[in-house]
């Protein structure tokens, strides 16, 4: 079974590659901007450990299913939140899932 940090990371660097692949006029280098903050943040969660408090945090809001046994899986809000992030910290990616998932607004400046 993959491990939360690991499914967590493939998803993060698989929206990555989605955001490399689309192909936009004009987009002032957005897409990129975007893969690069996923390819960094999934770069960062592949150093945690299983029991961080920030994947706990993950596991928690439900975002591995309702027992935190499952892969990653975000609801709509969290992958939009995800799939728009293009700048910060990666643990300020992690920080905002749970509460997204929880049905918190997106961040605003990200």
């Amino acid at each position: 079974m993959v491990g939360t940090t690991d499914s967590l990371a493939g998803h993060l660097r698989a929206r990555a590659r989605w955001r490399l692949d689309r192909v936009q006029r004009r987009d002032g280098g957005w897409n990129a901007r975007c893969a690069l903050a996923l390819l960094d943040a999934a770069a960062y969660v592949e150093e945690l450990p299983d029991d961080d408090p920030l994947i706990f945090a993950l596991e928690e809001a439900g975002c591995f299913g309702p027992y935190g046994f499952g892969d990653f899986e975000p609801g709509e809000a969290v992958a939009k939140l995800i799939d728009s992030w293009h700048a910060g910290e990666p643990w300020e990616l992690l920080t905002a899932i749970p509460a997204v998932a929880r049905g918190g607004s997106v961040p605003s400046r990200h």
